[in-house]
């Protein structure tokens, strides 16, 4: 079995499947962002381009807005759940009398005086798994990935304009909306 040895160097290949990507920022109104198909080659559609960019890290922005609004609604909905006393368990009284964070009180109403005493809701921070809740949050989680993830592809073409432009939408969708996520601190 006789093999041509000289129709294997592979010492000599130092080809990259990379070729064309630059690898320092530049400036260029025709590269291609997520295909050869959208590689503008106009002024205008470039512009487009940018644009685009500058909104699809808006959203992104707003997609964490919406997880926060999302976790907020939960925990208020978690904070004003009743609960049922079970047989054989302690009351509510009862274990009110034994938390040291209770306080105690006057109750007036049309006359009547109630001795009463008021206490925090038994809710924890970290809540149990909901179908209603936490589903939404994944989806939510997921898209704003997935946007992420086609933002830093953009980021990565070394293009200065489209680097530019996802910085823009970034800096304008925190300003639209970055107050929103402060809700959360203090439900």
């Amino acid at each position: 079995m006789d093999m041509d040895m000289g129709s294997m160097d592979m010492g000599s290949s130092t080809t990259s499947s990379h070729t064309g990507m630059a690898m320092a920022f530049f400036t260029s109104t025709t590269t291609p962002l997520y295909s050869e198909s959208w590689a503008p080659s106009t002024a205008g559609q470039y512009a487009g381009t940018c644009i685009f960019l500058i909104v699809l890290a808006i959203m992104l922005r707003a997609l964490f807005t919406a997880k926060t609004f999302l976790e907020v609604r939960a925990m208020k909905s978690a904070l004003k759940r009743r609960y049922v006393v079970v047989a054989g368990e302690r009351t509510v009284a009862e274990k009110a009398a034994d938390d040291s964070n209770s306080m105690t009180g006057i109750l007036t109403t049309n006359g009547v005086q109630e001795d009463v005493r008021v206490v925090s809701a038994p809710v924890s921070y970290v809540q149990p798994w909901r179908f209603s809740v936490d589903l939404p949050r994944a989806l939510l989680l997921t898209i704003a990935t997935g946007v992420g993830y086609l933002l830093m592809l953009a980021v990565m073409t070394f293009n200065v304009g489209y680097f530019l432009s996802v910085l823009a939408g970034a800096f304008i969708g925190e300003l639209a909306l970055g107050r929103f996520n402060q809700g959360a601190m203090g439900m």
